[in-house]
């Protein structure tokens, strides 16, 4: 402690003499911050702010509602004109609102030599604006799947030597492009020399433009490899810097580029790292001087931007993705977060919980395998309500059909201190989809209710799913009310499964929604129900995503954004089951490995992209499915090896999936493999 005083007090003293004419800017979850010698003072409060640069005399700051620009740090004004807008619907009882907000933009840089010339990026187009905000052009992406994260703009030369105006941008899955767009529409890729990921380049989640003397020098960083790059634009090749290995050696996660005058400065997981360009140096610690100063706002710092006379840097820094610093896995902010952290159970199909001899089986399941959750169906894949519902919304559907009687199943529990998980399947719901006379169902082109299908022997074959209109605020209301009363009758927290939009069937494009309304998505219906859900819900709330949704920065298809998303909800649950990735996917050898591969770097992956704000608790797969990896590996060590993947990485708790409720392959928690 004495240390640190010292330190503190260190650095204070050599920043006086500049902090009486300048100051470190700050931005939070609740707004931004300036820091003189003597105070930390909010002086906007009306977003969260995630980066902060200036272009000229002019600052910028990256908010959760869109780009905002101040001359003065005393006017702040909005300059979004052109950048795509996400609604959420909000429900007041009748009442309905519509709540216009900039869609989530996922990074911000400035032009090194072009003052007021801007790059931007959506999760699915770049945006560039050449007049400080004023307006902005649609750059379009070098795919039509979402899943954008980073971007940069400077002078590079053409193919004939001229130097033209470049945007560079990196994507989850499909690596990095760019664009010269007074030379052409057209994107380009730009991933040779990056380390692959198993199906695809892994993301750069930085771009950085060092400058000096009127050169740049392009720079990035791979989120999840620990590894950054310098880039050969004569070859449009990346090299690896393997000098800046000990910078940043046990990096598992690196973000937040920033360009000193000769060096780069980033966060990792848990600090901040420093690397040379051209010296070795000579300051170790003051990285720790920037780290204490931001420590005074008392609050965890999204971004920061620092002028050059108090960095010792040679340049001013604009410091983002600062969440990383918490090491949020280890810190869980809230009540909710506390209470489902550490879970892990078993699925438990509500029809086995029927009777004493059954229920008692599964108690005793989880006894022996040293395990303290039930997940269990209160509303089923069929949209069946499976416990006596009192609420008159959840009657009137013509849907319930108990199979417990909830609260003698419930006491029963609490008894054994088992933490209960209610699993309510939201949008597929065939007792939903028929209710008066498919009101709520999913729509075809004729209007007509739409199951989708695929064409077999036998001609068209309908796939067994039947969907309602996730737009619709009466579905929300019905999947509510079912999630409040059960919290009220003694579970613990709802898991909202199926929380997305059909994916199957051949006339797929003949989906329609008809309460689609005011220019909402798919991603804006999916926040629009979890705001109303969390609204209602007095207990922690989780979602089953797709395992690649909690891989890849995406939500193609789906409408499940999981950096969006983890805004709404406590608990987080991939789909990582090893049967549904491409049979190749992380098989190296020893191939035996690949499902403590997919959970260690599943688990880790969906904390990072969920910016640490919620619990990851995957589901693991208790199941064989005979497709060529599983027909050679599956047995209790397959189940047992994602187990333990979840345990060396966040380890903040699991569910085994059988659907049948089989679960003859698991082994008693913290039992390790046996040994060869």
């Amino acid at each position: 402690m004495k240390r640190i005083l010292t330190l503190f007090f260190l650095n204070i003293a050599i920043l006086l003499p500049v902090f009486a004419q300048d100051f470190l800017l700050a931005g939070t979850q609740d707004g931004l911050y300036k820091l003189s010698a003597v105070s930390a003072q909010r002086i906007w409060n009306e977003a969260a702010v995630r980066k902060i640069i200036k272009s000229g005399d002019i600052w910028f700051f990256l908010t959760d509602n869109g780009i905002v620009r101040s001359g003065d740090l005393l006017a702040f004004d909005p300059c979004n004109e052109g950048l795509p807008v996400k609604v959420i619907k909000k429900i007041a009882g009748t009442e309905k609102q519509f709540i216009k907000k900039t869609q989530m933009l996922k990074d911000l840089e400035v032009h090194p030599f072009r003052p007021g010339t801007l790059i931007t990026a959506t999760n699915s187009a770049v945006f560039l604006s050449e007049n400080s905000g004023k307006s902005w052009k649609n750059l379009g992406c070098h795919t039509a799947v979402n899943g954008l994260k980073a971007v940069c703009v400077l002078d590079l030369p053409d193919s004939h030597g001229n130097r033209q105006l470049t945007v560079l941008a990196s994507h989850s899955i499909y690596g990095a492009a760019w664009k010269q767009p007074a030379v052409s529409d057209k994107w380009y890729p730009l991933s040779e020399g990056l380390v692959p990921g198993p199906e695809s380049d892994e993301e750069l989640s930085d771009i950085v433009v060092h400058s000096r003397n009127h050169t740049s020098e392009v720079y990035a960083s791979q989120t999840f490899t620990g590894k950054l790059y310098r880039l050969d634009w004569g070859t449009k090749s990346f090299f690896a810097v393997s000098d800046w290995t000990d910078s940043i050696a046990e990096a598992q996660c690196i973000d937040g580029l920033s360009a000193g005058a000769l060096s780069l400065i980033g966060c990792k997981n848990g600090a901040l790292f420093e690397v040379p360009l051209m010296l070795p140096i000579s300051h170790p610690n003051r990285l720790t001087g920037i780290e204490l100063n931001l420590k005074r706002i008392g609050k965890q710092p999204l971004s920061a931007w620092l002028p050059q006379q108090m960095t010792s840097f040679g340049k001013a820094l604009s410091l983002s993705e600062l969440w990383l610093l918490d090491e949020g896995s280890k810190t869980l902010k809230t009540e909710y977060l506390r209470y489902a952290s550490g879970r892990k159970g078993v699925y438990l199909p509500a029809h086995q919980a029927k009777t004493a001899a059954g229920l008692q089986r599964y108690f005793d399941l989880l006894e022996k395998n040293k395990l303290n959750m039930l997940v269990i169906d209160m509303k089923d894949d069929s949209g069946f309500v499976r416990y006596d519902s009192q609420d008159e919304v959840v009657q009137a559907a013509g849907a319930v059909r108990p199979f417990i009687q909830l609260e003698d199943f419930t006491a029963k529990a609490k008894e054994r201190h088992i933490y209960l998980v209610a699993r309510i399947v939201a949008f597929k719901d065939k007792q939903l989809y028929r209710y008066q006379q498919n009101r709520y169902a999913v729509k075809d082109t004729r209007g007509k209710p739409w199951q989708g299908y695929r064409t077999g022997d036998n001609g068209q074959e309908p796939i067994e799913e039947y969907w309602v209109d996730p737009y619709n605020e009466a579905v929300w209301q019905y999947n509510t009310a079912i999630a409040e009363e059960l919290i009220k009758r003694g579970f613990d927290e709802v898991q909202f499964d199926y929380i997305r939009f059909p994916t199957d069937g051949e006339n797929l494009y003949q989906a329609r929604y008809p309460a689609q309304e005011q220019g909402m998505d798919k991603e804006s219906a999916i926040m629009s129900f979890l705001a109303y859900a969390r609204s209602k819900i007095q207990a922690p709330i989780s979602i089953d995503i797709y395992g690649a949704n909690g891989w890849y920065r995406t939500g193609a298809r789906t409408g499940q954004e999981v950096e969006v998303l983890a805004d709404y909800v406590d608990v987080i649950c991939p789909m990582f089951y090893p049967s549904h990735f491409r049979q190749s996917f992380l098989a190296q050898n020893p191939a035996e490995e690949r499902p403590y591969r997919i959970y260690r770097q599943g688990s880790y992956r969906n904390k990072i992209i969920a910016h640490n704000k919620a619990v990851i608790r995957p589901w693991t797969q208790a199941f064989y499915i005979p497709v060529s990896y599983d027909r050679k590996y599956y047995n209790e060590d397959y189940v047992q090896r994602q187990i333990i993947g979840i345990q060396d990485s966040i380890d903040e708790g699991y569910a085994y999936w059988n659907n049948s409720g089989r679960y003859a392959d698991i082994r008693p928690d913290g039992m390790p493999l046996p040994e060869k």
